[in-house]
């Protein structure tokens, strides 16, 4: 700027400082300016060389006063312009004076909020001088804040943490501290902010106290590793009480039941099979502890395989056939024809899941039956599972509380009914690490239904869903069955069979109604339930004969005697309930053909029709069997389970003595067909002992000896070790008889087809 500006400004704020000698000056000029115009002008015009003329002086005079109103109008224009351009000043001055005050009264708040913060808040530059720190860092760091401000203060850290970025730029850390009143855990947040356009940018840290919480996390971390401690400790104890409650278990089951098999008195037998019970549901607690500890765990391992759905729950009710006929009640079995025939899951938990709830509704079911159903799930790609009973039911109150652990529906219950309430928990447990969820409807006095549904892909391969059946579907269209029983569970079922393959049912609960009907029209089968009086059922069959080309008579295991005399022309065949969909397809596929010998139910097996899936091929002759087992009493019962089934057994009661058997077996050319090791041995344990084997095989050229473990153990990790040291197979104690000549057979197979 130069020095005529500066010398203006100045003028200008002299007369805004004193507007009073301003008025003065500038009247004092303008007098003299008009004095001295009009004295001239006069003076001028009255001389005698102005040759003065008074038109010419008017003239002149009206055109001076004519410049000096124009002069006055803009004059009073400008002054009401200035005016007006005051008057908005003067507004916007007080705007500005009043957005000062707000300015200053926010920077008070604000100064007096981040000095008053619990947080630490403190303004560092670039090379780490402090501009500014609030009360709590000055209190923590016992400095005032004139000392603070100008230097390089820090805190001094006895620990530091992981150093994050956020998406912000804003460093996160946690600190811990040394202070006078302890060691502090500070978390820090610190960022960049530049005060200035053109100044540096400072960085502004922002720490809070987090010792509390730090000291809450390790607390929770110490409680969370002594609660992993607990459960693994709970673990290896309830693996230790179920092997040492198995091991005698198993000689108790075993040896009662080849005490049953031996001839006994009425009375003895009854003693017997209540034994028998007993160890039963003793095993059945010991599997239900170990499930929930497994389940409480977090251990619980799913598998995806493919298997033959109907098959697993065909094999279901068949397996508690037994205990519904004993209580006077049907279980029956349904799978949906539009689902696969292989799915790909879980097959051994989805089977203990069905055999709780089928078990449970079993339990709670007086009359009638209960039904195992199986449909396509709401969802694509899902199964949606049902079983139905016709029991007590369960009340509404109770209905929110059956599914936690140790609860049953009332203390009456548990009562009459025994249980220890873990079932349906393990269930739905299972379910739900499945990927689903149990639902519940039931009315008192009415029944109860359990459903759920879980995703299952079809095992089926690239056919698109679509169900290949494994046996030939009979072709029933527009035939007419007529279906004779007294109950109505598996009735119901199957006629929803036979009416999928075609077939038009009747269903009749009196022999009356049902003789009364045979006329009516041409039937191509009737079938009759054995639950009717044998001389009933006869006769009933006996007058279908002008009328229904097949007349089927079905029946329990447990009726078998009944009928061994009974039999006679008028059926053409029989089934065993509940029946099997490949039996009843079979049946009413073939032509009728009459038997008349009792000789046919004697010596038909259990299950009337035997497919490729369910056969059992015994081996051509006794297998050389070495058995290495501690335990004299499980040792005898192995003795005798083998024996029974016509091999020969050596037994060894640690694993030195098995290797060595088993060394000499192989010396004299005469080897061991098979290997049962037991895991838990004296000197040399069966984990030890079958890794020597397969290290020795692994030298030879002799064939791999099948070993197959036998353990009170049923966790999964000792598994998994089995099958990582070599072994074949793995039975759990209490042996169950079907299971061992089952793995007896299929090792004695694979030698056949080997050879």
């Amino acid at each position: 700027m130069g020095w005529p500006f500066r010398i203006k400004a100045r003028l200008r704020r002299f007369a805004r400082r004193h507007p009073r000698i301003n008025f003065f000056i500038r009247a004092i000029i303008l007098f003299q300016v008009i004095f001295g115009g009009a004295y001239g002008f006069i003076a001028g015009a009255r001389s005698d060389a102005a040759g003065y003329d008074p038109h010419a002086f008017a003239i002149g005079a009206a055109f001076l006063f004519a410049v000096a109103c124009v002069a006055l109008a803009l004059t009073s224009m400008r002054l009401r312009w200035m005016r007006k351009r005051l008057r908005l000043m003067t507004q916007r001055n007080d705007a500005l004076i009043d957005r000062n005050w707000e300015l200053k009264e926010a920077e008070e708040r604000a100064r007096l909020l981040f000095e008053s913060q619990d947080d630490l808040i403190v303004l560092r530059q670039a090379n780490g001088t402090i501009r500014f720190a609030n009360d709590a860092y000055c209190a923590l760091a016992k400095q005032s804040r004139e000392t603070l401000v100008g230097s390089r203060f820090s805190l001094p850290i006895l620990e530091q943490g992981k150093v994050l970025t956020d998406a912000s730029g804003t460093r996160i850390h946690d600190q811990k501290i040394a202070t006078a009143t302890g060691e502090r855990w500070i978390a820090w947040r610190e960022g960049l902010v530049r005060p200035d356009v053109d100044q540096p940018a400072d960085i502004q840290c922002v720490g809070r106290d987090v010792t509390d919480r730090a000291e809450t996390e390790r607390a929770l971390s110490e409680a969370r590793d002594q609660a992993d401690a607990a459960s693994r400790a709970k673990s290896r104890f309830l693996a230790m009480v179920s092997h040492e409650i198995r091991t005698p278990l198993n000689g108790i089951i075993g040896m009662n039941g080849l005490l049953l098999d031996s001839v006994l008195t009425p009375e003895q037998t009854t003693y017997a099979k209540a034994v028998q019970t007993s160890g039963e549901a003793l095993l059945s607690l010991i599997e239900e502890l170990l499930d929930f500890s497994k389940i409480e765990a977090g251990k619980i391992d799913l598998e995806q395989r493919a298997f033959s759905l109907e098959g697993l729950i065909e094999s279901i009710s068949e397996l508690l056939a037994p205990r519904a006929q004993a209580r006077n009640i049907e279980i029956a079995a349904y799978v949906d024809e539009r689902l696969p025939a292989n799915v790909i899951g879980d097959a051994p938990r989805l089977r203990q899941v069905l055999l709780n709830l089928a078990g449970n509704a079993i339990k709670f079911t007086q009359t009638g039956g209960v039904a195992v159903i199986v449909e396509p799930g709401p969802l694509p790609n899902e199964v949606l599972f049902m079983v139905r009973d016709t029991g007590i039911g369960i009340a509404p109150e109770a209905q929110a509380r059956i599914f936690r652990e140790f609860e049953q529906a009332d203390e009456r219950i548990a009562q009459n009914y025994g249980g220890t309430g873990l079932g349906l928990s393990i269930s739905e447990r299972i379910v739900r690490r499945m990927g689903g969820h149990i639902s519940l409807e039931s009315t008192v006095g009415e029944g109860a239904t359990f459903s759920f549904a879980i995703p299952m892909a079809s095992g089926d391969g690239d056919d698109g869903g679509a169900r290949q059946k494994p046996f030939a579907i009979p072709d029933l269209t527009d035939k007419s069955i007529m279906l004779v029983s007294p109950h109505g569970v598996e009735t119901l079922l199957t006629a929803r069979r036979l009416q999928n393959w075609g077939a038009q049912t009747c269903a009749v609960a009196d022999v009356a109604v049902a003789r009364a009907l045979l006329p009516e029209r041409s039937w191509h089968a009737v079938m009759i339930d054995g639950a009717l009086q044998p001389a009933v059922a006869i006769a009933l069959a006996t007058a279908a004969m002008p009328h229904a080309a097949h007349r089927i008579v079905t029946f329990t295991p447990a009726m078998r005697h009944e009928y061994r005399d009974a039999i006679t022309d008028p059926f053409t065949g029989y089934l065993v309930k509940p029946l099997r969909a490949v039996s009843l397809a079979m049946r009413l596929g073939r032509p009728p053909q009459p038997f008349t010998t009792t000789e046919t139910i004697e010596a038909a097996p259990d299950r009337d029709l035997l497919d490729s899936n369910t056969g059992k091929t015994s081996p051509r002759r006794g297998m050389s069997i070495l058995v290495a087992e501690d335990n004299e009493i499980n040792a005898l019962l192995m003795r005798s389970l083998l024996a029974r089934l016509g091999h020969q057994v050596m037994v060894t009661n640690n694993g030195n003595a098995a290797v060595e058997s088993w060394l000499a077996a192989e010396a004299a050319e005469n080897p061991y067909d098979l290997i049962l090791m037991d895991i838990q041995m004296p000197e040399l344990n069966g984990i030890d002992a079958t890794k020597r084997i397969r290290m020795r095989e692994a030298g030879q050229t002799a064939r791999r000896t099948p070993i197959i473990a036998l353990t009170a153990n049923g966790l999964v990790e000792d598994r998994y070790a089995c099958f990582e040291a070599g072994m074949d197979g793995f039975l759990v104690k209490p042996l169950d008889r079907e299971k061992l000549a089952e793995a007896i057979s299929a090792i004695a197979s694979s030698r056949h087809l080997a050879a």
